[in-house]
């Protein structure tokens, strides 16, 4: 199965403040993070991450993709561009996408919303404006804030647009 997230932000201390999350200590949201991703992703599972993976150095972010499931691709949002395709690939991330990419023909997944009109023969699925939402049926928020700071199933949001 083909999973979708963005915007955990691990090891962020202040965005526990900035987005109100649940969380007494970055420990801890670090921890649920965890633990929500891989109570939904096995190994034979694919997650796009469409970008703001983590804050941290070299070896506390290698931690951390390392005890997440499945097979991992980053899109690279506007806090992980800092760091080269190669630096994201060597911590663990199986690939390393610095733009975009289109699922299915249909789903532009990106990490900042793009701009869409009911003309256009896709939907966005993105993430970066955390608890906000776009305007618009082209768009679908994948930031943690939306889906109980978890990854949400691919075939979930097609059900949503299989009308289209």
């Amino acid at each position: 199965m083909i999973y979708l997230i963005s915007d955990t932000h691990f090891n962020h201390k202040n965005i526990i403040h900035y987005e109100n999350r649940p969380f007494e200590s970055v420990e801890e949201m670090n921890r649920s993070l965890i633990k929500n991703w891989n109570k939904n992703i096995s190994n034979k599972d694919t997650v796009y991450h469409l970008g703001d993976f983590a804050f941290g150095n070299y070896d506390e972010i290698k931690v951390i993709i390392h005890q997440l499931n499945g097979y991992k691709i980053l899109i690279k949002g506007n806090h992980d561009r800092s760091h080269s395709a190669a630096w994201w690939h060597n911590a663990g991330f199986n690939d390393v996408i610095n733009g975009g990419v289109i699922l299915d023909n249909f789903y532009m997944l990106s990490h900042e919303p793009m701009y869409m009109n009911k003309h256009m023969p896709y939907v966005n699925i993105h993430g970066h404006i955390h608890g906000n939402k776009m305007e618009g049926e082209q768009y679908y928020n994948v930031s943690v804030e939306h889906h109980d700071y978890q990854p949400v199933a691919f075939d979930k949001i097609k059900e949503l647009y299989k009308d289209e």
